[in-house]
């Protein structure tokens, strides 16, 4: 496959691809390193926000090449010979997109990095682990998370309407102010029921129709081809993997016995641990640890909902709102707080009085608009996410509200 025909097929993707909308990642991105790598999940966008980079600074110009991995041509041909000849015909920016579907490819990226002038971007799997790549790259690569739309993003994206990105800080100081403010442009229950159900996933602007059965083509491509090819579970255990998953999804809010989901699912302990922690990486859900207990993925997690509540609604015919709260609330939180770079994430813990404790400094009681604060009266700087109202007093805010936090 030549350079030539690379180029062709680029320029159909291009023409496809739109600079009206972009995901908030698009603009943190230092775009001008010589390494970036985008992981996240499928679905969220990481090759349309390459092709728009392309599109806004290299449409006319044969400087700037995407090429996906998952492209059988790249199995049979070196990575970085390839790099070296688009270098050579006066390339400066390549993209690779699906790199863990290449055998040994931070070696190549590492190689590239070290004996050319190229710059490289290049995405893959939630699942890769950077830091144990054979290449190093955490030393040389600028590394981004792409996480799922926020319902910011969500009313953004399906042209409802534009907000900015609101800090924790300001959002629990100036909540009324902020949420009347909003509340005078949109119906924010309205956009907000939409979203837990189908609002997570740039896609859903595609095909509202058929959202939740491509969803679960999403996750059974990370069980079947990721999570096999990335961390080397055998195929046999794959069926066993999605009956754990489905187990988790239909009694979520859950508070895991290890022992019982060994049993259902014919999964040793050990194991049951380290296929929780896969499908934590993977985005599909999340687990929770008391402050006391920290992250440790060998200690039995305090409580564990879906990653985002869209995969509820995927996995389960039957979707319970308290979860759904939960789990909204935590995936907003996590997402907003994980951009600070942080070794460790400690954005939220499960808490002894209240639900949750966030930043090691707010406790949260979650719950609908009749929730009182009973639980959490003594508690310094407490506050209840309250469903199903447009607009908070004192303490008291929007669950909906959070969506805004990224």
């Amino acid at each position: 496959m030549s350079l030539q025909t690379l180029f062709q097929e680029q320029a159909k993707r291009l023409r496809t691809i739109s600079l009206d909308k972009k995901r908030y990642l698009y603009d943190q991105i230092n775009w001008t390193s010589k390494s970036i790598g985008i992981l996240g999940q499928r679905g969220l966008g990481k090759t349309t926000m390459m092709l728009q980079y392309i599109k806004e600074h290299y449409e006319l110009s044969d400087k700037a090449l995407y090429i996906s991995l998952d492209n059988p041509y790249f199995q049979s041909v070196s990575l970085y010979d390839f790099a070296m000849e688009f270098e050579s015909y006066g390339g400066e920016i390549l993209f690779i997109d699906e790199v863990h579907k290449y055998d040994d490819w931070s070696s190549h990226v590492k190689a590239i990095y070290d004996a050319s002038e190229l710059r490289v971007v290049f995405s893959g799997s939630s699942i890769l682990q950077i830091n144990k790549q054979k290449g190093d790259l955490s030393r040389r690569s600028l590394i981004y998370t792409l996480e799922n739309l926020s319902f910011r993003e969500y009313l953004s994206l399906s042209g409802a309407m534009e907000y900015k990105i609101i800090s924790l800080e300001d959002l629990l100081e100036n909540h009324g102010a902020i949420a009347t403010n909003i509340s005078e442009q949109i119906k924010p229950l309205k956009y907000f029921k939409e979203y837990l159900e189908y609002g997570a996933y740039p896609f859903v602007l595609e095909d509202k129709d058929n959202f939740h059965q491509r969803l679960v083509q999403v996750i059974n491509l990370i069980l079947e081809t990721d999570l096999p090819y990335i961390n080397r579970i055998e195929m046999a255990q794959i069926g066993k993997l999605k009956k754990l998953l489905y187990l988790l999804a239909i009694n979520v809010p859950f508070i895991p016995n290890i022992t019982d989901l060994s049993s259902a699912t014919q999964i040793s302990r050990p194991k049951v641990y380290e296929y929780l922690n896969h499908l934590e990486q993977a985005k599909i859900i999340n687990t929770l640890r008391s402050k006391e207990k920290g992250y440790n993925i060998l200690s039995k997690p305090e409580k564990l909902l879906m990653q985002n509540t869209n995969l509820s609604y995927a996995l389960s015919s039957s979707v319970d709102i308290g979860s759904m709260r939960e789990a909204f609330f935590v995936n907003q939180i996590k997402n907003a707080l994980a951009a600070k770079n942080r070794f460790i994430d400690e954005s939220i813990y499960t808490s002894k009085k209240g639900d949750f404790l966030v930043d090691d400094k707010y406790t949260f009681e979650i719950g609908g608009k009749n929730k009182g604060f009973e639980q959490i009266k003594d508690i310094p700087n407490s506050y209840v996410a309250s469903d199903d109202i447009e607009i908070g007093y004192k303490n008291k805010i929007p669950l909906w509200l959070f969506g805004f936090l990224y």
